[in-house]
């Protein structure tokens, strides 16, 4: 009797045990997939990134983390398959370095926007129309150009600029997008001259009157696109995940309609980009075949 009882305790332990082990491998294969998306922080970028997070959460089921990075880490963190994804590839200028280097490491889905632009940019009323007149006029810029963070690849290539040019009498302020936009609104505010390190898309050529200076050297090259760029192996691992970054593709009207909404007071990116994905149905499902 107490033979039976034994084998019978041990059988109820080890259904038990199953059980649990059963329910851990359902709960594990219900769990969504997570898909990493690495950007820098540009409004545009948050935008673009944001946008995409929402489509992979809301049409597709996936959990998605955000990393905002440096440009260096961005790129690097695609090549050492650290993250899946960026949608803030600047390329083939501002970004090409980046892109020479690790080539053979990362996948280019190609351009998700077409229409890009870096330079130095100014306000209107600034009275001179090409970065081969900033030396002469240091003193009306306070000796400085109003930079973004140290890692980007505009800064970069605003260092070539500034070499090229010899603007010896200006210093590259390194800051961020935020910092650069409050440095240009404050000077507007006051009506001073101040030269920024510019992008388009970008909102604050939507809330000021703003030129690009002229580059006869043409330093900072023409217009560019915006690439989508994932890690090696995504294809094979997410075919779904894949297939939806290499359709999406939208203009620089819908993503400063995105950056616009990102200005409204209570806004968060994520939601905002909720609220464009909700208002443009065809263009998701688009992406999605």
């Amino acid at each position: 009797m107490k033979g039976s009882l034994k084998t019978c305790a041990v059988a109820l332990l080890v259904m038990f045990a199953l059980l649990v082990v059963g329910c851990q491998r359902q709960e594990e294969a219900q769990a969504p997939q997570r898909v990493d998306l690495i950007y820098v922080e540009w409004s545009s970028e948050v935008a673009s990134t944001n946008v995409v997070a929402a489509v992979l959460q809301e049409e597709l089921g996936y959990e998605v983390r955000l990393t905002p990075v440096s440009a260096a880490a961005m790129w690097q963190g695609i090549a050492g398959g650290d993250a899946d994804a960026m949608v803030a590839a600047w390329l083939p200028t501002t970004h090409g370095h980046y892109l020479e280097r690790l080539r053979e490491q990362v996948v280019d889905l190609g351009p998700n926007l077409d229409g890009t632009r870096i330079g130095l940019v100014v306000p209107t009323y600034v009275e001179i129309s090409s970065i081969d007149e900033l030396n002469e006029n240091a003193e009306r810029f306070d000796g400085r150009i109003i930079g973004i963070d140290p890692g980007a690849g505009l800064m970069s290539k605003t260092e070539e600029v500034m070499e090229a040019y010899g603007l010896d009498n200006l210093r590259l302020m390194e800051g961020s997008g935020a910092t650069m936009t409050a440095a240009l609104a404050d000077a507007i505010n006051r009506e001073q001259w101040v030269v920024v390190t510019g992008w388009t898309p970008h909102w604050k050529f939507a809330q000021w009157d703003l030129k690009y200076l002229e580059d006869p050297q043409n330093v900072y090259g023409g217009d560019e696109q915006i690439h989508t760029i994932v890690r090696q192996g995504l294809e094979q691992d997410m075919p779904e995940v894949f297939r939806f970054l290499q359709n999406f593709s939208w203009t620089t009207d819908d993503m400063q309609q995105v950056m616009v909404w990102n200005r409204e007071e209570g806004a968060t990116p994520y939601e905002t980009a909720k609220r464009w994905v909700a208002e443009n149905p065809a263009r998701v499902q688009a992406w999605l075949r």
